[in-house]
């Protein structure tokens, strides 16, 4: 069971709320923070008193005062003249955990919103009513406002959800489900669409997806060099005990456990060569360097999401701050980092699919035994450069750059929602990446049979058999590799 507003989100409990997995409530401490926090929004909003977003415009018109007559019309005004998203819809999975994330912010009791809005959102939550959001239209600041307009907007009857793979108006769904929309009133309408819930989601999924990715990738590297016979002398304990990097420990660790009772790697250890090459070698400093990077991005996360990102912040019956705790950047920063640290996993891994190919240290060239009349695995490394330099070009820094929005008003901000966009874009390209490097790898361990290779290793050696046999002869090569990358998409490997 989880408190919204109380408990601590993390990844892995988000992603399990969103599963269906974790149940996620509402308790009565929670609630009561969430009233007292719309009580003194509304003694605010009968003030004589200038309060940004409670008795005022938005943006640049923060100078033009409202009427309580006009809050309620106010409110709505705000998420329909917002919704501007453009592009394809985001996955249904990230609809959700951007309402997720809301209501545990939303419950954080500094939000001035009446409980009749949050229980709403969790209804919707709850019986997977998922606003169709586009994904393109947030600069990141304030907050992710085109999106959040369009996950919202079904609260008023306005905008669309997905029904089961339908997109169906939101007005027919509530009537369906016999509920009425809501009428926001005073704070309501600000609260929903300021908040970094877009950016954030995105680094979720991409942080779930990576941290198995980080794992796949040491599986990946350790049968690329038991196929190519390498040395296991540089993941010795000792050698990163004195470059002691987190995650760079991490991975010579794992080494060691995936190489555990390898008969094969014990076969040559006596031979005449002296050193791999970097990609071999360098697994637990390249490895190690992009799973520091995800460190601390998922800190930076675990933070956003235990974090009230909207604004104005309702602190007492008489002080709102117009702040700027909307704004994406400590989110977009780490984003574009961990993007260039998942692009580095698939840089790797494409090299050690070229030393594979080069027909070396007992291995056929191209991993065929009768090469000429068949190209054997020549191409598909050709699909791994392509995914590659995509990966780069998908590197440039949105955080590096900010257009000037809302009249000047909002003149600094983060792009924080396209690198998330972005970091989520590369990984799905390096499942790609690790899905070829597995099946070249498996190919070159068949040659070192009759030698045998630790049990996780051969487990995942048997899991890719299952659906992609030997190549004896050149035959198509779609139908493998997209088996294999649906048995990464679907974490199907054995990485622990």
């Amino acid at each position: 069971m989880f408190i919204y507003g109380i408990d601590r989100l993390t990844v892995k409990n988000v992603i399990a709320i969103s599963n269906g997995n974790l149940k996620a409530i509402l308790t009565d401490y929670a609630i009561s923070k969430i009233q007292e926090s719309r009580k003194k929004v509304e003694k605010m909003a009968s003030s004589t008193k200038a309060i940004y977003g409670i008795n005022t415009g938005f943006g640049p018109l923060c100078d033009v005062k409202i009427s309580p007559e006009e809050t309620s019309l106010l409110q709505k005004n705000l998420l329909i003249t917002h919704a501007v998203g453009v592009g394809n819809p985001i996955s249904k999975e990230l609809s959700k955990i951007m309402m997720i994330c809301k209501v545990h912010a939303l419950s954080k009791g500094f939000s001035g919103i009446r409980m009749e809005v949050v229980e709403r959102i969790i209804y919707f939550i709850e019986h997977d009513l998922l606003p169709v959001v586009p994904e393109q239209g947030s600069v990141g600041a304030s907050g992710d406002l085109a999106p959040l307009s369009h996950l919202f907007l079904p609260l008023i009857g306005e905008g669309e959800f997905w029904i089961n793979d339908e997109i169906v108006p939101a007005k027919q769904v509530l009537e369906n489900h016999k509920l009425e929309p809501i009428q926001l009133e005073a704070k309501e309408g600000l609260a929903l669409i300021n908040g970094t819930q877009f950016i954030l989601a995105h680094t979720i999924t991409g942080l779930n997806k990576m941290k198995y990715l980080l794992d796949l990738a040491d599986v990946a590297g350790a049968m690329s060099l038991e196929g190519y016979q390498g040395s296991e002398s540089p993941f010795k304990e000792l050698l990163h005990s004195i470059r002691p990097f987190r995650g760079n420990m991490k991975v010579a660790e794992r080494m060691r456990m995936l190489f555990k009772d390898s008969k094969n790697i014990k076969s040559h250890e006596n031979c005449a060569r002296v050193q791999d090459p970097y990609s071999m070698r360098c697994i637990p400093q390249v490895h190690g360097a992009s799973r520091n990077a995800y460190y601390h991005l998922n800190e930076l996360a675990e933070i956003e999401m235990n974090s009230v990102t909207d604004n104005p912040i309702v602190l007492s019956d008489t002080e709102a701050i117009s702040g700027g705790n909307f704004h994406g950047q400590p989110l977009a920063m780490a984003l574009d980092y961990c993007s260039i640290a998942a692009s580095e996993l698939g840089n790797i891994s494409d090299r050690r699919c070229y030393l594979l190919l080069e027909g070396k240290f007992g291995l056929p060239r191209l991993l065929t035994a009768s090469g000429g009349l068949n190209s054997g695995f020549m191409i598909p490394q050709y699909t791994t450069a392509a995914l590659v330099t995509e990966n780069k070009s998908l590197c440039f820094p949105p955080s590096a750059d900010s257009i000037p929005t809302s009249l000047g008003q909002e003149d600094h901000v983060s792009m924080g929602s396209i690198s998330g966009r972005q970091f989520n874009q590369i990984l799905g390209n390096i499942e790609k990446i690790l899905a070829i490097e597995l099946m070249y790898a498996v190919q070159a361990m068949e040659f070192r049979r009759p030698n045998t290779f630790s049990k996780i290793l051969e487990r995942n050696f048997k899991i890719i058999r299952s659906k992609v046999a030997k190549l004896e002869e050149d035959r198509i090569l779609k139908d493998d590799i997209n088996a294999l990358i649906t048995l990464v998409k679907n974490q199907a490997f054995v990485v622990k």
